[in-house]
């Protein structure tokens, strides 16, 4: 039969061939066609708040969509991560997570309702603020291999200060101990900042804390620092010695965090973001401006973030097994 010679024929088939071809426009649509969410999982002020704040502009700009950033903090980051695991899997939900959410969580806590591994698909590391060991400047020992000297000959008489039980200031301090096979009493405090103060009134021996919660006091002659928790010196103190290389050979720990996105997100949208958000990391601009907040940032390959996650998953469960870490 001749359709052309059947009006309505021909209008059915004319409205079929317009109906696939706007799904065939709306499958291929370009990403993002509206505001992207980006959710920090912790309190507005701080360290990752700030990164987020300072990146989201840029990010926008390169996008031409509003990134739009949402502090949803508790629980160590928790409530933040299972909210985007929960989300939508279309690239308009993202979250910028801490280290600890992503990998000691599910070790601290039993019944966590995300499992970082099934339920994010990693973008990019972000950026990371580095621990520092500091001590009372009263303390005979000034590096890593005379803090665990003093620790081992009198046993039981130093102590630490940490952000709180649970914390990755904490769990940093409890893989001290059991690299370097000595002890040394956890004081946990409510905040990073009463850590310190305790380090500098003498009630605590040590404490550890952010580098950024310390450089306005770097010069106060009231502490003195032991050394960088990480694996490399630090950018932002290029001379302080890592405890790795003063002592504690082995010994790794980052305050790092990283972007991430609902599991089945499709590729083309993780990768766009990727690229724009490593893009941006690497500007001149962004880079001085995490300095000043006492970042650094870390642009990454998704994949070398999902290995990071997985080899910390099984360092951090460790240290909380033997130590018997938990939560405040």
């Amino acid at each position: 039969m001749n359709t052309t010679r059947n009006p309505l024929i021909a209008c059915v088939v004319g409205l079929a061939i317009a109906a696939f071809g706007n799904a065939a426009l709306a499958q291929t649509a370009p990403w993002p066609t509206k505001p992207i969410r980006l959710v920090v999982t912790f309190p507005a002020g701080g360290s990752s708040d700030a990164a987020a704040r300072i990146v989201a502009p840029k990010l926008a700009e390169r996008l031409g969509q509003a990134v739009i950033v949402d502090n949803k903090p508790g629980a160590g980051g928790g409530i933040g991560l299972d909210i985007v695991a929960k989300s939508p899997a279309d690239g308009y939900t993202i979250v910028l997570a801490s280290a600890g959410g992503l990998t000691a969580n599910p070790s601290l806590y039993p019944n966590l309702p995300y499992n970082p591994t099934r339920d994010f698909a990693p973008i990019t590391l972000f950026g990371t603020s580095p621990f520092v060991l500091v001590a009372n400047p009263s303390l005979p020992a000034n590096n890593a291999k005379e803090v665990i000297a003093l620790a081992k000959t009198q046993v039981g008489k130093l102590s630490y200060a940490s952000g709180g039980s649970g914390t990755a200031m904490h769990l940093s301090g409890e893989l001290l101990k059991s690299i370097s096979g000595s002890y040394i009493l956890h004081v946990p405090y409510r905040g990073t900042a009463p850590a310190v103060m305790a380090v500098m009134s003498g009630e605590t021996s040590l404490a550890i804390a952010d580098i950024a919660s310390i450089q306005p006091l770097l010069k106060s002659g009231r502490f003195k620092v032991i050394g960088v928790l990480g694996k490399e010196r630090s950018a932002l103190a290029p001379d302080m010695p890592t405890l790795a290389e003063s002592g504690v050979p082995g010994y790794d720990s980052s305050g790092w965090f990283g972007i991430l996105a609902p599991a089945g997100t499709p590729p083309a949208v993780l990768t766009r973001l990727n690229t724009e958000i490593t893009a941006v990391l690497r500007l001149p601009e962004i880079r001085e401006r995490f300095a000043a907040a006492a970042l650094e940032p870390l642009p990454s390959t998704p994949d070398y973030m999902a290995q990071l996650m997985r080899t910390e998953a099984v360092k951090w469960a460790k240290v909380i097994k033997d130590s018997g870490a938990k939560v405040d």
